[in-house]
């Protein structure tokens, strides 16, 4: 599984021109679920980006998680994370789960950020969607399940 994070003042996403996801403060969360990933990849990246300390506090130090500075996430579903553009100049997607079992782990992610009590708003999945992000810092992290270790 892999996610692209970026802290944000505020996002929102829209899908055939209406507003279906918004959020203020927070994080913007572009997941990319893979064909070899499963239920323990999703134990991982929830737990990972909601302690994700990369939210200022008093003092203008990266102290503080989502859930400690009260923020929120809006969860995109973008496939394309795991695209191959090592060959050729059109990228492969052969290493992307198919999209049931993205579709399933995705709504497992989104749930398992709710259920550490953070306010979590989402894209349509498998739609085209236009995503507006109002960044902070800039910050972004890339992260990636397989390489915990």
């Amino acid at each position: 599984m892999r996610a692209v994070v970026q802290r944000v003042h505020k996002a929102g996403v829209e899908v055939n021109g209406e507003v279906v996801g918004e959020i203020g403060p927070g994080l913007v969360v572009f997941l990319g679920v893979g064909k070899e990933d499963g239920p323990e990849d999703n134990d991982y990246m929830a737990g990972k980006i909601a302690g994700l300390r990369i939210f200022e506090d008093n003092e203008g130090l990266m102290n503080l998680s989502v859930q400690e500075s009260s923020g929120e996430v809006l969860c995109i579903s973008q496939f394309t994370l795991y695209g191959d553009c090592r060959k050729g100049r059109r990228p492969g997607f052969t290493a992307a789960a198919p999209p049931d079992k993205a579709q399933e782990l995705y709504k497992d992610f989104c749930e398992r950020l709710k259920n550490a009590g953070i306010n979590v708003a989402t894209g349509q999945f498998q739609e085209t969607m236009r995503i507006f992000v109002d960044n902070n810092g800039p910050v972004t992290m890339l992260l990636d399940s397989k390489k915990q270790f």
